[in-house]
């Protein structure tokens, strides 16, 4: 709509610095993500068309609007161009969720970063030169069957042959330092953290050693990690 409700949600007025953020389609993914950030210390505006979401986040998020994105006047009224982030949430509406980075682009907004349920939204996000498109459902699956088939407590894909993961520590590691152990030439990958029985995470060293049932932190290739990680 292009009279937009306002419902200012905690703390002073909007602030369009480096820090802040505007997620505009705050179902799930949006909710979620504008959530964590406003959580963060980010200043956040969330901006839906659906008023019981805006009222539900009412007093969690920063700001929070009712406000139709694919209306240009909407956006300029709300200033959406001029923060240093914005990410398009939308995602059951496929023709919204193109009008909206659409506009987005032809007002200037420096960084759009833009959720896709498919490859083909994803294909028209990116030929929009939508820089930073998200398939969240996808990433998050891959991100699940990593961790359903193998040992590791947490799994972070960083680029196609790249990850970081949580994993216990293997019984034959038990008692030795990493450099004994020899874990990068043996097994392909860096243990880069360990957590022992002080509950701290410390940074890994060639003369760290490695308690029975210490928590890993490490990073290598996919298979190399998986590998790593079923020994535990």
């Amino acid at each position: 709509m292009d009279n937009p409700t306002h419902f200012f949600s905690r703390r002073r007025p909007r602030d369009t610095s480096a820090h802040a953020v505007a997620v505009i389609g705050l179902g799930r993914f949006g909710g979620a993500l504008a959530t964590e950030l406003t959580r963060s210390g980010t200043e956040v505006l969330g901006i839906d068309t659906d008023e019981d979401i805006v009222q539900s986040l009412n007093g969690v998020l920063t700001h929070v609007v009712r406000a139709d994105s694919t209306k240009q006047a909407a956006l300029e009224q709300l200033g959406v161009a001029d923060f240093d982030r914005v990410v398009v949430g939308i995602g059951s509406d496929i023709q919204a969720s193109i009008l909206t980075t659409s506009l987005l682009k032809r007002m200037g907004a420096r960084s759009i970063w833009a959720k896709a349920i498919s490859e083909q939204h994803g294909l028209i996000l990116e030929q929009l030169g939508i820089e930073h498109v998200i398939f969240p459902e996808a990433d998050m699956g891959r991100r699940i069957a990593h961790l359903v088939r193998g040992a590791m407590l947490d799994y972070v894909e960083f680029d196609r042959d790249l990850v970081v993961a949580k994993t216990v520590a293997p019984r034959e590691m038990a008692g030795l330092t990493l450099e004994q152990s020899a874990v990068r030439r043996r097994f392909g990958v860096t243990v880069v953290k360990i957590k022992g029985s002080d509950g701290e995470w410390h940074a890994a060293g060639a003369s760290s050693v490695v308690g029975e049932g210490d928590l890993l932190i490490v990073i290598g290739p996919v298979e190399k990690t998986e590998r790593f990680a079923a020994l535990a």
